[in-house]
């Protein structure tokens, strides 16, 4: 164990694995302590002491982080800044029986806060009208033509959800028609504040709650407890109602989809979704759930990578409109329908992508050569699908390890892009500090990924923009990187046991990050491609047990490229277990992340 000030040795001797990194316990000599102290006054198995200690958790708060209760751990909704104002203009807005337009983004993030404010206005009483912008013709966020079309169509009150923190012109021409905007987001905005009846984002200059970590869907929620609680207080409005906790379904959703901290509420969010996504009471998500075949419990994983990419998939190629619709409905028979159209769509956008992500690849890889590379990638080409940008730029992002831009450019020189990053480098601030520059026509997002609309003539400005912000942060961010790993095993410890002690401390995501296990000296016994470039492997350790593993989007990488050539050799392997189902069959499976040769 390494004194107080020393480098952390390598694990396993791990100092470059087939991805190039090195590995490293994810437990330092302090967590190490921490973890006995766990065991010790929460009375919990060794495992799940060492997963709670490597994420943070001290010994008085395992037996709450086990168990995380909205109750505990929501704040008042009041401490948002502007939630009473944007609350009461809600209510008054049930009271009235206005025309309420929900003015949404076409992401699952938005797809899921619309669906929730358009729920709990139904259950008051108001068919509201859910209005997601085409994403090539009209970009993201409230624009002035479609605000005045729905106010030319009777709407009395909009609500934006998702975006409108950076839409001042839009907004402005809403108060300009003597109409109410109240906007509910969570994306980086400046100090300039737009003009609207109330703007309730925790990421606003003024805003001291604390709870920037909020996807969307999570702020809406907590403008629905503060409305509800006054709706209590009122007698001019009866009947109707819902039971908010019931549709947390949809909070947990956009939460993981949105790839936002799993931490505090936003870690309750998804524990009680998930429950209530079991239940399957939202029509539209249980539909899209038995769509994609969903084996044994609805979780994380099949959240953010099966049913999600199929929300998405309609506002990338098609009718934006359709996640949201299809999250609203309470028909089975129509939901089974949208599903389907969804799943279509799903299909359809993987082979774009696939196709846009080949030229992307080729042209990254000629860039970099032999060479350390840039520290942003910018990649973008005339023709390029907008909707699959976002896609793009998180694949090379994955494979390269940098902050990625992918940009689409159409025939008037007008370019969509989006960007993804890695942990520590803040992509929404750069791209924000570049529409400040002038650089960009518009852009934003928060830390992890951003939108941006650039000129062609501006692209190389932008390219020396995005380089000198990257430069040192990014070499600094990659350098430091290492595989942390929990502990180590052999292919007979990895059992269904270990997983459901494992779970216990989930559900994990962004910023609680799944626990990492070690197979030392296995050998790979079988190794093939399947699927979309998917490696499907099989080890076995020292006793002839064996493992079945994945390792996704691998097989033309350089950890595919070596476990294709060397089967039949030893490897230290790296990566989660989770339960596979396989025809009713409950299985251990090892989602592979890393490896390295056993010399």
């Amino acid at each position: 164990m390494p004194l107080a000030g020393e480098p952390q040795r390598a694990f396993l001797g791990v100092e470059t694995s087939l991805t190039g990194q090195g590995w490293i316990a994810r437990l330092d000599p302090a967590g190490e302590n921490m973890a006995i102290a766990i065991a010790q006054s929460a009375g919990l198995p060794d495992i799940i002491s060492r997963v709670l200690a490597a994420r943070g958790v001290k010994a008085d708060e395992a037996a709450r982080f086990l168990d995380p209760t909205i109750k505990d751990l929501m704040p008042d909704p009041s401490t948002l800044a502007d939630c009473d104002t944007a609350a009461a203009r809600i209510v008054a807005a049930i009271a009235a029986k206005e025309k309420v337009v929900i003015f949404g983004d076409y992401d699952v993030d938005g797809a899921a806060s619309s669906a929730l404010l358009f729920r709990f206005l139904r259950a008051w009483g108001v068919e509201s009208e859910i209005y997601i912008p085409d994403r090539i013709f009209e970009g993201y966020g409230p624009n002035a033509t479609a605000i005045n079309e729905l106010v030319d169509r009777g709407a009395q009150l909009i609500v934006t959800v998702d975006c409108g923190s950076t839409s001042g012109e839009a907004l402005k021409a809403a108060a300009e028609r003597g109409i109410d905007v109240v906007v509910i987001d969570h994306h980086q905005m400046g100090a300039e504040l737009p003009v609207c009846a109330a703007l309730v984002n925790p990421n606003r200059p003024d805003d001291l709650s604390g709870l920037g970590h909020l996807c969307a869907a999570g702020v809406v929620f907590m403008v629905l407890v503060n409305a509800a609680r006054m709706i209590r207080s009122r007698e001019d409005i009866e009947g109707g109602g819902i039971d908010l906790l019931s549709q947390l379904d949809l909070v947990a959703l956009a939460t993981v989809c949105d790839v936002v901290p799993l931490k505090g509420l936003n870690r309750a969010f998804v524990v009680k979704g998930l429950v209530a996504a079991r239940l399957m009471h939202n029509e539209g998500l249980a539909a899209l759930i038995r769509k994609v075949g969903v084996n044994g419990p609805v979780n994380p994983y099949h959240f953010g990578f099966l049913i999600g990419p199929r929300i998405n998939a309609g506002g990338r190629i098609s009718d934006a409109a359709l996640g949201s619709h299809l999250l609203t409905i309470e028909d089975p028979s129509e939901a089974d329908m949208i599903a389907a159209r969804l799943d279509d769509l799903n299909r359809e956008r993987q082979a774009i992508e696939t196709a846009m992500l080949e030229e992307a690849m080729a042209e990254v890889e000629a860039e970099i050569g032999t060479g350390e590379g840039p520290a942003v990638i910018v990649t973008e080409k005339k023709g390029w699908h907008p909707g699959i940008v976002g896609l793009i730029a998180a694949r090379l992002k994955e494979r390269f390890r940098r902050p990625a831009f992918a940009i689409a450019f159409d025939a008037n020189g007008k370019g969509t892009g989006s960007g993804r990053s890695i942990p520590g480098f803040d992509i929404g601030h750069v791209v924000r500090e570049a529409v400040e520059e002038g650089l960009l026509e518009k852009g934003g997002g928060h830390a992890m990924a951003a939108g941006l609309t650039v000129r062609q003539e501006r692209l190389g400005a932008l390219r020396s923009y995005f380089e000198d912000k990257g430069a040192r942060e990014v070499a600094r961010l990659r350098d430091g990187h290492r595989l942390k790993i929990d502990a180590a095993l052999a292919a007979s410890g990895a059992t269904l046991d270990l997983i459901d002690l494992v779970e216990k401390a989930g559900p994990y995501g962004s910023g609680h990050p799944q626990p990492v296990f070690a197979l030392p000296n296995h050998l790979l016994r079988d190794v093939r491609v399947v699927g979309q470039n998917h490696l499907k492997i099989t080890i076995a350790g020292a006793d002839g047990r064996t493992l079945n593993g994945i390792a996704f989007r691998a097989a033309d990488a350089p950890l595919g490229q070596a476990l294709l050539d060397g089967q039949g050799t030893a490897f230290h392997f790296a990566g989660t277990l989770s339960a596979d189902y396989w025809q009713g069959i409950r299985r251990v499976q090892l989602r592979l992340l890393d490896a390295a040769p056993a010399l």
